[in-house]
């Protein structure tokens, strides 16, 4: 009988977190409040209240909303307030920013309540090379609450990774 092949990785205390896993399903889409405004540059609040109490915004149910404004109108922080008050019932989350800045809200949060007990005094890896948009502060937050408890950590693949951090004994 020829030698058995070991799987070393899975059999070390190698400990993988692919944020890919935490990806939350839903739609990701920007409101442009420019269409809002009188002459798409000047909010008049009557009008702007009308408008939004009379929009459908049943259309944004399970979706994730980033607002913004086209022109360069000076918007109120109450304005997006309100806007946020008529998408609380539908929308999953709403920031008023980019997309990006929309993703990197979402990502904030799931790695804000990403437990990380298992990963203490482990070495740690975690995967690069997603096909969903993870964006690069994700990375970045996840570094900054697994440095202080992990044994190490890398970046990559177990085959091939890069290593960014190990605990000085």
């Amino acid at each position: 009988m020829p030698d058995e092949i070991i799987n070393r990785v899975a059999n070390s205390s190698l400990k993988t977190i692919d944020l890919e896993e935490f990806y939350p399903l839903g739609e990701r889409i920007s409101i442009d409040i420019k269409p809002w405004l009188f002459k798409g540059f000047i909010l008049k609040e009557k009008e702007f209240r009308t408008s939004l109490k009379n929009y459908n915004w049943s259309a944004y149910k399970n979706k994730y909303i980033a607002l913004y404004c086209s022109s360069e109108a000076i918007i109120p922080s109450w304005a997006y307030m309100l806007i946020a008050t008529y998408l609380l019932p539908f929308a999953k989350k709403t920031i008023v920013g980019s997309l990006l800045g929309l993703e990197n809200a979402i990502f904030q949060e799931i790695i804000t309540n990403f437990n990380i007990e298992e990963y203490k005094n482990k070495p740690v890896i975690i995967k690069g090379c997603a096909n969903k948009p993870i964006p690069e502060t994700a990375y970045i937050q996840l570094i900054e609450k697994l440095q202080p408890i992990a044994k190490s950590i890398m970046f990559g693949e177990a085959c091939s990774s890069v290593p960014l951090y190990k605990k000085v004994k």
